[in-house]
């Protein structure tokens, strides 16, 4: 089948783009983004009765009507907050739902369960579409190395929760001449980027996606959709661009120092090259400082506030993260000598990192020499190696570099020369493909004012993780016929893009159809026009971002040169629930045993505890006996006579530990040890239901 070429091209060559219609425009060519291509394409998800999921209660109710792009999210979920298996309270419900289908307990018994989801090519429901991405392959931010850190740095997440339908990142691993994925593998990011760019032709969804496209000017016409700068008309467009694309800029006095021209750096031995100026706290500053450590010097200011606004690096346990432990460790290390205290804080918190026993990234003699910490420190001046006044002449060796000037909390002052700058406090993602009045019709109800929301063209197109989450608890279509998916909506973890990309294609089959979307495309019940998504038990935080977010976001900036802005409790790299979420694995990973000592520990000192009460009460109960029997013998000897006579009138008096009414009732509650035993409630055996 021949292809014509893609507008991006066209244009490139210098000719007029041809008109295009379609039904649907992906903007993105990222994970969630292939997610969707591949259902768009036809191939729809069941759930697997023969793989049952471990909740029977969601077994219960997917066993009847199993195809997920007609189902009751609300219901599904409804049972998740009590339910006895562990639930993620951080990613939108859907997402949740999808995820735990696909990978059933995934964070607490990884690897126990294959996936409930079985997908089934039904060509007669495929929708036409394009995906348009700016990356010279697919992939996204997998394909971009903005901070060109190392393509060699391993991925937060684990290979088989980077994994999209109908090639999983074991297939490739498999592929590429491997038995099998080791369990709890981080692929690099060269090997997720190579896993996202062959996974078009493997699953044969390549033919509607286009790389190298940078579009603009899309707007809302009576028909859809048009976007501009390629002449392509659609129907429904879905948003899936992501929250990582744009570095957050530097402030303006930093602006000569990004700018270093590469003849200012030195190329020879670390020793002899000036550090490498690093601002950030988050993951992107770790990965700059892992890169460049080995062979450069780094002077790395930061945001310290771990009561407040900590790092999403402490959240890495040594063993499952230990590069990113490693940056944090050498980060708090430096706050302590400043501030003193365990946690640099003057406070009592214990160290995560205390516990540790050993980081293959933690060498000393390399942090020691190589790694010079400043925390809540700000740049006061920058100058450059043509200012000569103002360069100290007596160092030659740093001859042609620029000198910044660094002063703390305290007000102590510091200077050093350094090559460049690395300023990595956060990404966002751009809008501003889209033309203003769209823009702000998707952003409406999420602007600060209302007059704001009056003016189009003041619509700020940087958004984060946070901009639309507050809109996209109650329903992922932002604004007429336009739906998000990916990191835009909040949840910026490859697993929990599944919902959205379900979601949009649910709702644009439906629409196109007229009717809902049932098994062999049998009408089902009637579905509700929007799909809707209550509360989790953590609540909703509603986060309104104004036009001048980004600035924003860098208010803090004449005071600190930080990574988290002061009056936003998220971090600004998007990576909240990622972070949570880490955390939570490497509870299940490396702290399962020391939880499960400690347990058995509660419950050794609970059963000591238990065994020398029961000693304490089996001692006084043999001390009242005793007593009570000594009382009873001189009561016999003193009253012999009146108890023959009391006998005859056919009174009675019982003795010893039986007319004792506290041994009595020690008698029926045991020694308090004894626990109840509960029924089980009635879903504990699994539904038996069958399936014609």
């Amino acid at each position: 089948m021949v292809h014509k070429p893609s507008a991006a091209y066209v244009v490139a060559r210098g000719d007029v783009p041809q008109e295009e219609n379609v039904d649907v425009v992906v903007v993105g060519n990222g994970p969630s983004a292939l997610i969707l291509s591949y259902i768009l394409h036809g191939n729809i998800p069941y759930y697997d009765i023969h793989n049952p999921h471990p909740d029977p209660i969601l077994h219960a109710k997917l066993v009847n009507k199993p195809c997920l792009l007609d189902i009751d999210v609300p219901d599904l979920i409804a049972h998740f907050n009590g339910s006895r298996l562990s639930y993620s309270t951080q990613a939108l419900p859907i997402n949740v739902l999808l995820d735990t289908l696909i990978r059933p307990l995934a964070d607490t018994e990884p690897g126990s369960y294959a996936s409930c989801v079985r997908w089934a090519y039904e060509p007669e429901k495929a929708v036409d579409h394009l995906i348009l991405g700016n990356t010279n392959q697919a992939g996204g931010q997998w394909a971009d190395n903005p901070v060109q850190a190392s393509w060699d740095i391993a991925a937060l997440s684990y290979a088989e929760m980077l994994s999209l339908p109908g090639y999983t990142f074991e297939d490739r691993f498999r592929a590429t001449g491997y038995e099998a994925k080791p369990d709890y593998y981080r692929p690099t990011r060269r090997e997720v980027a190579s896993y996202l760019a062959t996974y078009p032709s493997v699953v044969g969804i390549s033919d509607t996606i286009r790389t190298g496209t940078f579009i603009s000017d899309i707007q809302r016409d009576e028909d859809g959709f048009t976007i501009g700068s390629h002449k392509i008309n659609c129907k429904h467009l879905v948003l899936a661009s992501g929250v990582f694309s744009n570095l957050l800029p530097e402030r303006p006095a930093l602006t000569p120092l990004v700018n270093v021209s590469p003849p200012l750096i030195q190329k020879g031995p670390s020793v002899s090259q000036p550090p490498l100026l690093v601002v950030g706290s988050g993951f992107t500053a770790a990965d700059v400082i892992i890169t460049n450590l080995p062979h450069r010097k780094i002077i790395h200011i930061y945001k310290w506030d771990p009561e407040e606004h900590p790092s999403p690096l402490r959240a890495c346990h040594p063993r499952a993260y230990p590069e990113y432990a490693s940056v944090y460790r050498r980060m708090k290390l430096a706050a302590m000598n400043v501030y003193g205290g365990s946690d640099g804080t003057n406070g009592m918190v214990m160290s995560p990192l205390k516990k540790s026993k050993k980081n293959p990234f933690f060498d000393p003699a390399t942090w020691m020499n190589g790694y010079e910490g400043f925390p809540n420190t700000f740049i006061n001046e920058v100058v450059m190696p043509n200012d000569s006044e103002k360069i100290d002449q007596d160092t030659p060796d740093n001859a042609g570099s620029p000198l910044v000037k660094l002063i703390n909390s305290f007000g102590t002052v510091h200077t050093r020369y350094v090559s460049d700058l690395k300023y990595l406090i956060g990404r966002r993602g751009s809008l501003d493909y889209i033309e203003n009045s769209l823009r702000s019709e998707i952003l409406l109800d999420v602007q600060a004012n209302e007059a704001e929301k009056s003016q189009p063209s003041n619509v700020n197109p940087l958004v984060s993780g946070q901009t639309l989450r507050s809109k996209v608890t109650e329903n992922l279509e932002v604004a007429p016929e336009v739906f998000i998916t990916g990191s835009l909506t909040g949840d910026s973890l490859v697993r929990f893009a599944y919902g959205g990309c379900l979601f949009a294609a649910r709702e644009i089959m439906k629409r196109r159809s007229g009717q809902s979307i049932a098994t062999n495309g049998t009408p089902t019940s009637p579905q509700p026009e929007h799909m809707s998504f209550p509360e989790t038990s953590s609540g909703v935080i509603n986060v309104h971002h104004s036009p001048s977010f980004a600035q924003a976001d860098r208010e803090g900036d004449h005071i600190l040169d930080i990574a988290t802005a002061s009056k936003h409790k998220r971090t600004t790299n998007g990576h909240t629930d990622l972070h949570l979420d880490r955390l939570e694995q490497h509870d299940d990973i490396n702290e399962r045993e020391e939880e499960e000592e400690e347990e058995e520990e509660e419950e050794e000192e609970e059963e000591e505890e238990e065994e020398e009460e029961e000693e304490e009460e089996e001692e006084e109960e043999e001390e009242e006996e005793e007593e009570e029997e000594e009382e009873e013998e001189e009561e016999e000897e003193a009253t012999n006579g009146i108890e023959e006579s009391s006998q005859q009138h056919g009174i009675t008096e019982r003795s010893g530990s039986d007319s004792n009414p506290t041994s009595e009732r020690r008698r029926e509650s045991g020694s308090g040890s004894a626990s109840r035993n509960w029924p089980r409630p009635s879903w504990w055996t699994p539904s038996t239901c069958n399936v014609s």
